[in-house]
């Protein structure tokens, strides 16, 4: 799993690289918007998929509810491309758990695995997956098996996962793609006013997140209700697009928007870059293209955290990182991981700084989620029993 998915998002990567480079040194592509959406409907609808469910299938499928279609993975593949090519304001973790767990359910199939190995295979291919196209392998295997279910991981699948997660970077590594490394400007003595402005982050980073998710579900929602014809929803935010991009004057929040990562992370942003990245990613996947909620995420969490220090007088820098960190942990509710990033992305100087942002923003998130299949086993808040699925 970890070569044959390995391969496959490596290839994803220089795909995506390849019409980012391409779309920001030709301005006209965002004027293909419609024609990338009609072709992502069109696509969906001959495969007979239109109800797809994107990742919200592979954790219903991990809890054996539902059977992954085959046709998943060329699917997500081409669709992201297609998005990144005309503009789309996404990520590419929403293919990368869809290529990673389909792979592994299209094998567990072949081989005619029993239920459970064939989960384990797919939690593999998850962790492959992100591995080799976020190079993140340290957590990419926590990920993959803390997001299904909140409060109980399958600890049966972290050898396999984690073989599978670095054989999948070492490949990268190989192929050229290097690891997720973003350096800190200045990180201030782990003390009781900075530790305390860094928790009113947290805090922040929790309704961010909780604002993040509600808009996308309620665009989706909105949009499907009103313009039941995905043919015309998907052209309907299209146009919207159209006119947002005309009045920001530049394609900041097109797209990966990875330039602006790395300027949040320097210091540098503009005040209302983590709004405008949330009506843009909102109208994107809500209208109906595909690609992925975290990156965006990460975009909506460094612009917001560079923007809370120079307001607080802490290390903007600093307080990226950390705002990257929270809100990734508030939207997906993986407080592992999302220390595991951290200290993957940004070194282990602002260690106590992220694990205090991210418990909090664990806590204070609730039970909102991007994924409307996660589940909690246990309560947030008192530690007791629970058996709920993300609110929408």
């Amino acid at each position: 799993m970890g070569v044959l998915v390995g391969f496959i998002g490596i290839a994803f990567v220089y795909a995506i690289q390849w019409v980012t480079t391409f779309r920001t040194g030709h301005w006209w592509t965002v004027l293909t918007l419609p024609a990338g959406g009609l072709l992502i409907v069109w696509l969906y609808r001959i495969s007979h998929d239109q109800n797809d469910k994107g990742t919200n299938m592979v954790l219903a499928s991990l809890r054996a509810e539902t059977e992954l279609p085959m046709q998943m993975a060329p699917l997500i593949f081409i669709s992201t491309v297609v998005t990144h090519f005309c503009g789309g304001s996404a990520g590419r973790e929403g293919a990368a758990l869809q290529l990673g767990g389909s792979v592994g359910s299209m094998l567990g199939r072949v081989f005619r695995l029993a239920e459970r190995d064939k989960q384990v295979l797919m939690l593999c291919g998850m962790s492959a997956a992100f591995s080799a196209i976020f190079r993140t392998p340290i957590a990419a295997p926590v990920f993959a098996m803390e997001v299904v279910c909140v409060g109980a991981m399958r600890y049966a699948a972290l050898v396999p996962c984690t073989i599978a997660s670095l054989t999948a970077s070492w490949l990268a590594g190989k192929c050229g793609i290097p690891l997720a490394k973003y350096t800190i400007g200045e990180i201030p003595a782990f003390q009781v006013v900075p530790a305390l402005k860094i928790l009113l982050l947290g805090v922040c980073c929790a309704a961010v997140s909780i604002l993040f998710c509600v808009l996308l579900h309620q665009t989706e929602h909105f949009l499907k209700k009103y313009c039941k014809n995905p043919y015309l929803r998907i052209l309907a935010a299209s146009g919207v697009l159209w006119v947002l991009a005309l009045l920001v004057h530049n394609q900041d929040y097109l797209g990966i928007g990875g330039e602006v990562m790395r300027r949040a992370v320097a210091g540098q942003v503009v005040w209302y870059a983590f709004l405008a990245k949330m009506i843009f990613t909102a109208l994107t996947l809500g209208g109906g293209f595909k690609g992925g909620e975290i990156v965006p995420s990460f975009f909506i969490g460094a612009t917001f955290g560079c923007l809370f220090g120079h307001l607080l007088g802490i290390s903007p820098s600093l307080c990226a990182a950390v705002g990257m960190a929270a809100l990734f942990c508030g939207v997906t509710n993986c407080p592992l991981a999302s220390m595991m990033i951290a200290s993957e992305l940004f070194g282990m100087a602002g260690a106590p700084y992220y694990l205090l942002a991210v418990a909090v923003s664990y806590l204070l998130s609730g039970y909102y989620g991007l994924y409307g299949e996660q589940t909690f086993l246990s309560s947030k808040f008192t530690g007791g029993y629970v058996s709920h699925k993300t609110r929408q």
